[in-house]
């Protein structure tokens, strides 16, 4: 019996695979309703009406070397695909006869002692200009107009301080770092984000060697990375000697390094697999918050958690809320959104701030810091959304 259902199992994610053998964004019409647009045009910003359309929009326009910089991943890319796919393995469960009317108003949120507008963040992502000649600039107006926090990329394709000055006066961002073994330079690259008014600086853990990203090679816009580097807790206390501010790990990817953050004082993580562009196979950022989840839950309370990764919509940030991440981060579809220079940012902002408060009301939230692991349902469904 057991055999039976294993072999028709298999079948059924077969028939699945045969019919995606690449996933990039759902069939919601999109296509149909601009059929009048060719290669290399834009379809009016007006026809966007959620956060995949800006991936097909990208794609129909941009050089596919520009694209596929921004959508590559590593090796099979399974861990891009999973990062996608892995919300919908976990159902909701919502809750009925609830006064929403206050959702709105709850939606503001504290990160590192800052307040932000909504629970979402610009993820650092590289080379802006691929998508637009104004490149970084879109991103950090838009952050400042929608009150949400960017973290900019350490490879950036305009200078640090060039970004920074279109910053709103009051405005918070943070500055990511890719450390090298050269600290004449680590430490010009924390005194450049402190003098750009940087809150915070932001390390990516998860890359000390070069990633396989095969599909990039083609076009030659593979890693930027060509030397293996020392990640370790010595070089965190030595750098943050260096500084007063908080440096950030973005990268935790299971609990042990979860743990060993808290452990060594850290304020704050990022769970990330780097939008599964550094090594295939490893897990997607809700997985690794449900393993912190089930084997060490106070972590959630001894130091910030956010995550990024695959996150397309509000029910997707709302999932890993509910394990006690504190605020979701978005690369791709803000690279994306960029195709329409600061338009495309200010619409991708509301759309996410509108599907993350409708969302939150039709699950049945007061209040959406409220949300907790009674609202999902965590026995993994595999062909669930599949």
């Amino acid at each position: 019996m057991l055999s039976s259902v294993l072999t028709a199992a298999a079948v059924a994610v077969a028939g699945v695979s045969a019919a995606r053998p690449w996933l990039n964004e759902p069939d919601t019409g999109l296509e149909a309703v601009v059929s009048n647009i060719t290669v290399g045009q834009l379809p009016p910003l007006g026809e966007i009406v959620g956060l995949p359309d800006f991936d097909w929009a990208a794609r129909n326009y941009l050089p596919a070397k520009n694209y596929t910089y921004y959508r590559n991943g590593a090796a099979g890319e399974w861990s891009y695909r999973n990062n996608l796919e892995v919300f919908n393995r976990y159902r909701l469960r919502p809750r009925a006869m609830v006064d929403v009317t206050n959702i709105e108003a709850s939606l503001k949120t504290t990160i590192l002692g800052y307040e932000f507008e909504s629970p979402f963040f610009i993820s650092p992502a590289a080379k802006a200009q691929y998508a637009h000649p104004d490149g970084e600039l879109n991103l950090m107006k838009g952050a400042g107009a929608g009150g949400i926090p960017y973290i900019v990329s350490g490879y950036s394709s305009l200078p640090l301080e060039d970004i920074a000055a279109v910053a709103l006066p009051e405005q918070t961002f943070f500055s990511q770092i890719y450390f090298t073994l050269n600290d004449t330079q680590n430490r010009a690259l924390i005194k450049q984000s402190e003098a750009a008014g940087a809150k915070a600086v932001v390390w990516s853990i998860d890359s000390p060697g070069s990633p396989d990203r095969q599909r990039a090679a083609r076009y030659a816009v593979g890693s930027a990375n060509t030397q293996f580097v020392k990640n370790t807790w010595e070089v965190y206390n030595q750098y943050g000697n260096w500084t007063t501010l908080p440096i950030v790990l973005k990268g935790i990817q299971n609990v042990a390094d979860a743990r060993a953050a808290v452990d060594h004082g850290v304020k704050a993580i990022i769970l990330s697999n780097h939008g599964g562009r550094n090594l295939d196979g490893s897990p997607s950022s809700l997985e690794v918050a449900l393993e912190i989840f089930n084997n060490d839950p106070a972590v959630f309370d001894e130091i910030e958690v956010l995550a990024d990764g695959g996150v397309r919509y509000g029910t997707d940030a709302l999932r890993l809320m509910a394990l006690g991440v504190k605020a979701v981060g978005l690369g791709r579809p803000f690279m994306f959104a960029n195709v329409y220079g600061e338009a495309g940012i200010n619409k991708i902002i509301e759309l996410m701030r509108n599907g993350l408060m409708n969302d939150a009301a039709n699950l049945g939230l007061r209040d959406i810091h409220s949300i907790n692991s009674t609202y999902v349902d965590w026995t993994p469904q595999p062909f669930w959304g599949l």
